[in-house]
C-alpha cells in the first residue's frame, strides 16, 4: 500500500527538471547509477521521449505537487528476442528515501509492465552488496529473486563495485509465447 497522500502517475515532460535533480544527486553521490557526470536536461528529455515512444512506462511519485521519485522500465537488451523483458530503474529524492516511495513506484511499475504484456523484469543493481543494499531489499520484498552477481565490474567514487541482477516473472511469464 502506497504511503498516505502519495500519488503515482505517468511522468510528463514538465516533471523532467525534478527528475534531473533527483538523478543528478544519485549520480554524484551514490552508486545506483554508474554514470560519472549527470546528464543535462536535454539528454534526459531525449531518454524520456525514447522510453515513452518505445511503449514503456515512466512514472513519478508526488506528494503535495512535489516529485519525490520516479521509475521507468526500458528494454533489457536491444535485440528482438528480448522484447518481452524489461529492465527497471527507480530513484527517490534525498530526504524522501526509506518512506515507502520506492516500494510504491516499483509496485506500480510491475503492474504497468504486466498490463503491457511484458513477461520478465530485470533489476540491475549497482553496488548490490554495498551502498545499494536497500535496493536489493526493495526488490526482494517485491518478489524479485537474485540471479547473479558480477564482481568488481564498475569503478566509481574510488572503489570497485559489484553489479547484482535480480528477476521477477510478470503475467504469463514463460508459460506462453510473447505477443
Amino acid at each position: 500500500m502506497p504511503p498516505v497522500d502519495l500519488y503515482i502517475r505517468d511522468a510528463v515532460p514538465g516533471d523532467l527538471p525534478a527528475i534531473a535533480e533527483i538523478y543528478a544527486h544519485a549520480v554524484l553521490h551514490g552508486t545506483a547509477s554508474w554514470e560519472i557526470e549527470p546528464p543535462d536536461l536535454a539528454e534526459l528529455t531525449r531518454r524520456f521521449e525514447a522510453i515513452v515512444a518505445g511503449g514503456y512506462p515512466y512514472l513519478v511519485a508526488e506528494r503535495g505537487g512535489r516529485v519525490l521519485g520516479y521509475a521507468y522500465a526500458s528494454a533489457y537488451r536491444p535485440r528482438p528476442a528480448y522484447r518481452a523483458t524489461v529492465e527497471n530503474s527507480i530513484y527517490v529524492a534525498p530526504g524522501a528515501q526509506g518512506g515507502g516511495i520506492g516500494s510504491a513506484l516499483l509496485g506500480a511499475l510491475v503492474e504497468a509492465c504486466t498490463a503491457r504484456g511484458f513477461r520478465q523484469m530485470i533489476a540491475v543493481i549497482g553496488d548490490g552488496n554495498g551502498a545499494s543494499i536497500g535496493s536489493r531489499r526493495l526488490h526482494e520484498r517485491a518478489g524479485f529473486s537474485l540471479i547473479g552477481i558480477a564482481r568488481t565490474v564498475g569503478y566509481k567514487h574510488g572503489r570497485w563495485l559489484d553489479q547484482m541482477l535480480m528477476q521477477k516473472e510478470l503475467g504469463a511469464a514463460e508459460r506462453e509465447p510473447p505477443e
